[in-house]
């Protein structure tokens, strides 16, 4: 274990460089209260989606990190907003006439459409723990409604009568002049309507902590701020939470770090410690645009997990967090196979290199063996040659390939060629566009198929790869590339592939001659 926190004390590693900075906190005190608290919030207006996956994912990264160098205990709390008044009907479920009935008033006293649970927010709040469960997440879940009703933010928002104007000072700074009239950072809920009213105030009384304004037919009303009958603006309701709960670390996405400053001081003002902060980057689609839940511009968790495992979704989260990164169909083969060549590559490495290895993040220190003898580029690829239309189609090239695999021996392999068939069948071929060669690349092929014909050098694909370099070079491609490529562009439809002695290897030499006679043919 020393060795490991001496190594964990100089990794470059994102999380550990994050967690340094936890200990270094904690060494200040942070860890008074016996642990250090971990947060990510949620808004349950719709079902949890793949930003959401990647902040619990990427907390826990830095929990496991901390726990790496640190005995001091953790906890995550995974925080759901679920007393915001519903602003509008999500298009995607059902009983839409029925909602709109109760907008402006907080999920948690909004019927369940679906007519399963207690309330629309208990519903998704039910849809966010299965998320999280599904994918093994160790956390305490938070209700802002449970939190606010009993009592266990009274002492913060009874603070916040006290210093009201203080708050205001910091909200009103950030706020249009027209907004700045307006403007409570208390939210009351009308005792009548049951609505969160965005009202001004006309008295904040800091002695009986309460609050004085009239609602939208212009009768007054005072009400407490304890027992739930009020609620804070989203703004300082971050803080707020911050100071109530003692956060030590929260990450949000890039468009929230202008806020931060806000965060932090009404954290301050509430008695609280600003927790340490991670921004990451937001995702892009495939034009380079921010994702938007409302647009739908991005891939799904579900569409992710459709074509590949969790794994590849945990090591595209864990690469360069605060770098904008495309989230689109493509990704996914390249992130399954990069997933697995540092599996491969962790047992031969030392300490050092193994907690900057992405698998160590993604499996808390312990990732299992990789059993991928076969990329998944490759699979794509057998996919397309043998026109496969599930995964069985696909094992008989992979048994002569490797013949101590199995679907029982390599379950990852198995997972990853149905995987394979479909994403093939769904992205792949609709996009083949396959070439008639020139007269060189005609030639090369011609003496590629003479040579493979006589070839008793067995399945080995590095000497496969050596023929296939020496045609190439033979017949004066410059750059080398080219060659491969034509070979991909004429045989596979695709301007990219795979090492093309690999894949001679597993679709077999007397196949790939069949292969390439038949494109010659229709060329």
């Amino acid at each position: 274990m020393s060795n490991l926190r001496d190594a964990a004390m100089s990794s470059k590693a994102w999380p550990f460089e994050e967690a340094r900075k936890l200990l270094k906190r904690a060494e200040k005190g942070a860890s008074d209260k016996g642990y250090i608290l971990f947060e990510t919030g949620y808004g349950p207006s719709g079902l949890p989606h793949i930003g959401t996956f990647g902040e619990v994912l990427r907390t826990t990264m830095i929990r496991r990190a901390f726990e790496a160098i640190s005995d001091i205990p953790t906890r995550l709390i995974c925080f759901s907003d679920d007393m915001d008044g519903m602003r509008k009907v999500p298009g995607n479920v059902p009983n839409q006439e029925m909602l709109r009935e109760h907008l402006q008033r907080p999920l948690t006293s909004v019927p369940d459409p679906f007519g399963e649970y207690e309330s629309f927010g208990h519903h998704n709040n039910a849809m966010l723990r299965r998320f999280l469960d599904t994918f093994g997440f160790e956390y305490e879940f938070y209700s802002a409604t449970e939190f606010y009703r009993s009592g266990r933010f009274d002492d913060t928002l009874k603070l916040a009568t006290e210093r009201y104007d203080d708050l205001m000072a910091v909200m009103l700074k950030s706020l249009r002049e027209e907004r700045q009239q307006t403007y409570s950072i208390f939210l009351p809920i009308h005792p009548e309507t049951g609505r969160v009213l965005y009202v001004p105030m006309k008295q904040v009384d800091a002695v009986n902590h309460t609050i004085t304004f009239d609602d939208e037919d212009g009768r007054e009303w005072t009400l407490p701020v304890t027992g739930g009958k009020v609620k804070l603006q989203w703004k300082p309701d971050f803080g707020a939470r911050w100071a109530a709960l003692g956060v030590d670390f929260e990450m949000y996405g890039k468009d929230h770090s202008t806020n931060t400053p806000i965060y932090d001081r009404i954290c301050e003002i509430l008695g609280g410690r600003k927790p340490e902060h991670f921004t990451y980057e937001l995702f892009l689609d495939e034009s380079g645009e921010k994702i938007s839940k409302s647009k739908g511009n991005g891939l799904t968790i579900d569409e992710w997990l459709t074509y590949a495992a969790t794994e590849s979704l945990s090591y595209f989260m864990y690469q360069k967090p605060k770098t904008a990164k495309r989230l689109w169909w493509d990704v996914i083969p390249k992130a399954v196979d990069e997933y697995h060549q540092q599996l491969r590559a962790f047992p031969g490495q030392d300490l050092k290199a193994q907690i900057d290895n992405p698998v160590w993040h993604i499996h808390g220190g312990t990732p299992p063996e990789s059993r991928m003898v076969v990329p998944f580029a490759m699979l794509l690829n057998l996919a397309s040659v043998a026109g496969a239309t599930d995964k069985d189609g696909l094992w008989g090239f992979i048994r002569r390939y490797a013949p101590e695999a199995s679907p029982e021996t390599h379950p990852d392999l198995d997972q990853a060629a149905a995987f394979a068939v479909r994403y093939f069948h769904d992205f792949v071929a609709p996009q083949r566009q396959f070439r008639a060669p020139d007269a060189t690349e005609r030639a090369a092929m011609e003496d590629l198929v003479a040579r493979l014909k006589v070839w008793d050098g067995g399945l080995d694909a590095e000497e496969l790869q050596s023929l296939v370099f020496a045609v190439g070079k033979d017949h004066g491609f410059e750059p080398l590339r080219d060659w491969f490529k034509a070979l991909y562009e004429v045989l596979l439809g695709a301007s990219q592939g795979p090492r093309f002695g690999g894949f001679i290897a597993l679709y077999g030499v007397d196949e790939t001659v069949r292969l390439i006679e038949d494109a010659l043919a229709r060329g």
